[in-house]
């Protein structure tokens, strides 16, 4: 398993937040940290990864911290409303969107602006937890792949699995005992030099969106055995199942 030096200063809201959450984590879960090799050791890029529970943002950054960096993560703008959140998650330096609003771009030039500072930003490019029944990875969102092909920035895809059986998803009642496997596979950047020599249309973007999610899918393959569907569940046309379940009840 690689572990890394921090390679920049923690700054206030991390000196609160490691010392209380990295103990929790390591007595709750057993880490299982594959490919971490592939995570640049400088230089800003993009870690992409599947979403799978409202507690997988803290597992991957324990991934991210114990490779030398801050995750800088997009987050809901819903997020930033409260005085005390709002505070420590500008302090933490991470990124609020407001969804299909024309403020989205402001999030996506703070995030361009984030890698070319050399940091590394954590996306879902699912944006939601998965509603594959299976639960494999979903059909993606443009996010990850316009801020690599602006910034020629490496994108890093993680597979993980394991946070579900901490905290289903969309559940409130966390399972924390006995400890958990959390596995992270990482693997290495997605191929995009092709894509970014050529003119930035929609079709260029959704083969780099495409890329990107065959690669997380990938080393979600290889961390679960199993092979995912051959087709991606796409909520624009199969709908959100869990609101449907909700509404049947």
């Amino acid at each position: 398993m690689t572990v890394r030096k921090l390679r920049e200063k923690r700054g206030w809201a991390f000196n609160i937040a490691v010392p209380i959450l990295k103990p929790l984590l390591k007595a709750t879960t057993k880490r299982e940290w594959i490919g971490g090799e592939n995570i640049p050791e400088e230089g800003g890029f993009i870690i992409a990864l599947n979403h799978i529970s409202h507690v997988d943002p803290l597992t991957a950054a324990h991934l991210v911290y114990d490779h030398g960096y801050m995750p800088r993560y997009l987050a809901k703008a819903g997020l930033f409303d409260g005085k005390v959140l709002g505070h420590f998650l500008r302090g933490a330096g991470q990124i609020p969107v407001k969804r299909e609003t024309k403020d989205a771009v402001g999030a996506y030039a703070a995030a361009v602006d984030a890698v070319r500072d050399g940091q590394c930003v954590v996306i879902y490019p699912e944006a939601t937890i998965t509603r594959d029944p299976g639960m494999w990875p979903m059909k993606g969102k443009s996010g990850a792949a316009r801020i690599a092909l602006e910034t020629g920035c490496p994108v890093i895809p993680v597979g993980q699995w394991g946070a579900q059986e901490m905290l289903a998803p969309y559940t409130k009642n966390p399972h924390l005992v006995p400890r958990h496997r959390i596995t992270m596979r990482v693997g290495p950047p997605v191929e995009l030099d092709d894509l970014r020599a050529q003119e930035r249309t929609a079709a260029v973007v959704n083969e780099a969106t495409e890329r990107i999610m065959t690669a997380i899918t990938h080393q979600l393959e290889l961390v679960r055995g199993e092979q995912a569907p051959a087709e991606r569940y796409d909520m624009a046309v199969q709908g959100d199942r869990f609101k449907k379940q909700k509404k049947a009840k």
